[in-house]
């Protein structure tokens, strides 16, 4: 019970009030003090008015009117002249005098406080001003242990009282409280239990329906994140569906490229000049396709394969990219120039290295394509004690917002149309199997500009 929200909250409240309550039973006991003192002095005064009348009364009387008034002895100022009027024996000698007529409210909340911890019977004077302006002053002597019996009766009262009104305030903020925020927290609660039983079932989505301001923008806020997971679920389980199909084309195509790969074998023992100098370009080709089907079906696998590093010359691998590519420009007007000394070696899987610069390449070259402008596509390389960095810039249009917000996610980066965005995946994936990085590191109307790091370790071989 105590565990819950619920209930937490209605010990809380009930305490809450409680301390409220107390705040205000201070101040009352000390005027429900200050009042029975009045009163005092004003049942005193209208005592005082039978002698005042009569100028000389019987002690029988005088006794009578006193232990009505319940003080001891009247003392009336009149016209600057002092008056014993009522006079009787007093049991002790006076312990504390109060005066009334200026008293300030700190200072009757103290004495009142400290006549309700005090049991001691004493004998007081009280000060006060006549009713009606009867005289200057009036002052009597009275008896504590009446005023503070009824202190203490009136401040039982006044907390049994409080205690309803905490008991009551408690239950019924309790109610109000559990039919507008406890049970709409645990709508939402069984809400998320239920979507989470079957994430992909879009029904199961919730649907904002509180009343309370901050729950229905908690709703909302669960509504888009259910709902962009239901989407990323389905994406999910596309990309598998997918997947298992590239790998099974992956597969008959490897045998099927594997038959080419023969009969190359055979053309490169033709005496044709033309064949001689074209077919060892085609045996290349061939193999790179034979590897990539291998390693997308590894992919598929979840096992792409870690890249097998050499010391190998940069410019070679460049060279076989950039002739690629130039076959593919054609007569386009677009330039394809290496910035990079040709005596450099990287240390690299040179397959891979290759995929990763022919994505790039072919991007930029396809980019600047598309606008039917000319450009130019830079390789460029440099090199330090601590990492080589190899950077493809182009002068193209730049990447749309679409393709920089998704940029490495497959079938999402896509920045032409028709495009899957997996190139960048494939190589920023082969780049990372390298210990490096591949990084956007400008893109614009002026062009685009992509990095590879590779770190050189200790800076040795």
């Amino acid at each position: 019970m105590f565990n819950s929200l619920s209930g937490r909250l209605l010990v809380l409240t009930t305490v809450f009030v409680m301390l409220a309550e107390v705040m205000i039973f201070v101040p009352s006991i000390a005027r429900f003090r200050e009042d029975y003192m009045l009163n005092r002095l004003e049942r005193a005064q209208i005592a005082s008015l039978t002698l005042l009348a009569e100028d000389m009364i019987e002690p029988e009387l005088e006794e009578e009117l006193l232990r009505n008034a319940e003080v001891f002895n009247v003392v009336l100022r009149r016209d600057e002249v002092r008056q014993l009027v009522l006079s009787s024996p007093m049991p002790r000698a006076i312990s504390a005098t109060y005066d009334l007529r200026d008293a300030r409210a700190a200072t009757l909340i103290r004495d009142a406080l400290r006549r309700l911890v005090n049991p001691r019977e004493e004998v007081v004077r009280v000060i006060g001003a006549p009713v009606r302006e009867a005289g200057l002053l009036i002052e009597i002597t009275m008896e504590t242990a009446p005023m503070r019996a009824a202190m203490i009766d009136y401040g039982m009262r006044i907390l049994a009282l409080s205690a309803v009104i905490s008991a009551v305030t408690a239950v019924l903020l309790f109610f109000a409280m559990r039919a507008l925020l406890l049970k709409p927290i645990a709508r939402v609660v069984t809400q998320m239990q239920n979507y989470a039983a079957a994430p992909e079932d879009a029904r199961r989505i919730i649907k904002p329906s509180a009343s309370v301001t901050e729950l229905r923008e908690a709703e909302e806020a669960l509504n888009k994140l259910e709902t962009e997971l239901t989407q990323a679920l389905r994406q999910k389980e596309r990309l598998a569906q997918l997947g298992r199909a590239v790998s099974k084309i992956s597969h008959d195509l490897r045998n099927i490229l594997t038959s080419a790969q023969l009969f190359t074998d055979r053309i490169e023992a033709s005496e044709d000049p033309t064949v001689k100098r074209m077919a060892p370009k085609l045996v290349a080709s061939i193999t790179r396709a034979v590897h990539l089907c291998e390693s997308t079906l590894a992919f598929g696998r979840a096992e792409e394969p870690g890249p097998t590093l050499n010391v190998v010359p940069l410019m070679g691998i460049v060279e076989d990219v950039m002739e690629g590519e130039r076959l593919a420009v054609g007569d386009y007007p677009l330039t394809l120039t290496t910035k990079i000394d040709p005596a450099m070696m990287i240390r690299a899987d040179p397959e891979q290295m290759f995929r990763v610069l022919s994505n790039l390449v072919r991007n930029a070259r396809q980019a600047i394509m598309a606008t039917g402008e000319p450009g130019e596509v830079v390789l460029s390389a440099e090199e330090d004690r601590h990492a080589w960095r190899v950077e493809v810039s182009d002068t193209g249009p730049g990447l749309p917002k679409k393709a920089k917000d998704h940029l490495f996610k497959p079938f999402q980066g896509g920045a032409r149309k028709g495009g899957s965005g997996l190139g960048l995946v494939i190589a920023a994936e082969l780049v990372r199997g390298h210990g490096g990085e591949l990084t956007l590191r400008e893109t614009g109307p002026a062009g685009t500009l992509f990095r590879i790091e590779l770190p050189k370790g200790d800076g040795t071989f």
